[in-house]
């Protein structure tokens, strides 16, 4: 499955870098897209119909897109996942797709979780922080999680980085416990 959401979500990049469109734009409009798809059994069954011929399927995209304001690239993406048989691929292919338009204009994505909710001052402390270690711009999403006591733990991508209370006390039991 990985390389079929790669594959598709690196060629939409594409596709938006090549022609220059707003990636925040087209970006946003096949998150809805995706999310309405998730939504209605229905909709996924008619796209999964070999029964019902492509042109209906696609008249089905068409009113859908129009009623939705959704772009012609966007529709064009779909209308290719549905003929090649990917829409179940969909949620995947638009997450992968989200994160390789990042990587492309030099985000990186972090999860903050602090033990309360940080004020705007910490916030941006926090992510010019987070810029210094990853000599990229940040798009943090935060959470608060009581149970690290203070402090913060960072998240980019399978990397963590425990700033918090309770990992440190871990750390202080785990070096007294092996000498």
């Amino acid at each position: 499955m990985a390389t079929v959401t790669n594959t598709y979500a690196r060629a939409f990049a594409d596709v938006v870098f090549s022609d220059r469109l707003d990636p925040a734009k087209i970006f946003e409009e096949a998150e809805s897209l995706a999310a309405l798809v998730a939504g209605s059994r229905d909709l996924r069954e008619v796209w999964h119909t070999p029964s019902i011929p492509a042109e209906q399927k696609r008249a089905v995209l068409d009113a859908i897109a129009a009623r939705l304001q959704i772009s012609r690239p966007v529709r064009n993406f779909m209308a290719v996942l549905i003929d090649h048989h990917r829409v179940d691929f969909l949620g995947p292919i638009v997450k992968q797709f989200g994160q390789e338009l990042n990587q492309r204009l030099g985000f990186t994505e972090a999860a903050i979780t602090s033990a309360r909710a940080l004020s705007e001052p910490e916030r941006h402390s926090l992510e010019a922080e987070v810029e210094k270690l990853t000599g990229r711009k940040v798009l943090a999403r935060y959470s608060e999680d009581a149970t690290i006591l203070g402090g913060a733990i960072v998240r980019i991508g399978s990397t963590i980085y425990d700033g918090s209370v309770k990992g440190t006390l871990e750390r202080i039991r785990e070096q007294l416990s092996s000498t």
